[in-house]
């Protein structure tokens, strides 16, 4: 499934976790999770490894429904820029932790299964 919208300002709390993101609006049809997959910064053209979140952030206790792009090995300002985003492999499904610790670990480990898919698909 692809994607594409300009990167708008949100909470930053990405950040603050240690996994800065790129917040685009969503789909309500589109299936929550989390997953591997591409993304293009406009008019760059060069495709990034990517992990992306689509849903709501249920440990924080939001309902609405997003996508958040953490673009591997990336720094720099994306705000206002446009993406084109493309889902290649669901990783897991959303899910609401008991605390931001538990959060953070978890990403951890969504970005090691995310490196070690794209590790696979470069062999």
């Amino acid at each position: 499934m692809r994607i594409s919208g300009v990167v708008k300002r949100s909470v930053g709390r990405g950040k603050q976790l240690g996994f800065p993101t790129a917040n685009l609006n969503v789909d309500p049809e589109m299936e929550e999770g989390i997953y591997a997959g591409f993304c293009t910064i406009i008019p760059e053209r060069s495709r990034r490894a990517s992990l992306i979140f689509v849903g709501a952030a249920e440990t924080f206790g939001e309902s609405e429904k997003r996508i958040e792009i953490y673009i591997l090995d990336f720094e720099g300002d994306l705000y206002d820029k446009e993406l084109r985003v493309e889902l290649i492999e669901k990783i897991r499904d959303n899910q609401k932790f008991e605390s931001e610790a538990d959060l953070i670990r978890q990403m951890k480990e969504d970005e090691r299964a995310a490196r070690d898919f794209f590790a696979r698909r470069r062999a």
